[in-house]
């Protein structure tokens, strides 16, 4: 029986990773890691350097493109196929393998698919990480949440109805998967009345790390790798004159 470990990278910068990922990684013999078709990978770009010269490598390409609506039949369809072919694969193997995932494997991770297709069939070990939007609302430098505020996170792929409505029940915010998605996420914010609170974080803790007021955007044009932030006003003990 295959044994599987998922080690959670954190946000991006690799001095974030947990010591228990680190030694996994490092000692990793097999280590498999998603991608787009062509592209490196941010999950292999983040353990640069700490692989071991022998360690077999497999990535794990994804399918499709975001031209293919997410709540496609079609979409659903080839990403199950997708999955369901991963983890056979990594079942069959002998010995140990390590699967990256960025952030945390259980929050929003593609690593979610292929464990609830492995449970029972494989031991397997998952390792938490610091997430994403944990990284981006620290490079704010602002407390995301006060005392009592509540939170939410949304997806930026929901329609903008939907993303009007949650920004309207929420104190603080948080978007992911913005992406192409920036625009509708504007115009929700400014349908609500807290475009002007709102941060734009593109790819938080990581060298090429940019922090601004969303309102101050020139251009649409954003990264995957961004979220945006509308920090909580919770109650909090008065600063002292």
């Amino acid at each position: 029986m295959a044994r599987i470990i998922c080690a959670g990278l954190g946000p991006g910068d690799p001095d974030l990773i947990s010591v228990k990922s680190d030694r996994a990684i490092r000692g990793g013999r097999t280590i498999a890691y998603f991608r787009k078709a062509g592209k490196r990978g941010q999950a292999r770009q983040i353990v640069e350097g700490m692989l071991r010269a022998d360690a077999v490598e497999l990535a794990m390409e994804y399918p499709v493109t975001t031209e293919i609506p997410f709540n496609s039949p079609e979409y659903n369809d080839i990403l199950a196929r997708f999955y369901e072919e991963w983890a056979e694969r990594l079942a069959s193997l002998p010995g140990e393998v390590v699967v990256l995932c960025e952030g945390d494997p259980f929050f929003y991770g593609s690593f979610m698919h292929l464990y609830t297709r492995l449970q029972g069939r494989v031991e397997m070990d998952v390792i938490p990480g610091i997430t994403g939007m944990t990284g981006c609302w620290n490079a704010s430098g602002v407390p995301i949440t006060w005392g009592d505020d509540v939170m939410t996170v949304l997806m930026a792929t929901l329609p903008e109805v939907d993303l009007v409505h949650h920004m309207r029940q929420s104190d603080a915010l948080v978007i992911m998967k913005t992406g192409r998605n920036l625009p509708k996420v504007r115009r929700a914010l400014e349908t609500v009345g807290r475009l002007d609170a709102a941060w734009l974080v593109e790819r938080g803790t990581m060298p090429q790390q940019r922090v601004m007021k969303l309102a101050d955007l020139q251009d649409n044009d954003t990264p995957y790798f961004a979220i945006v932030l509308v920090h909580g006003h919770g109650r909090r003990p008065e600063i002292a004159e």
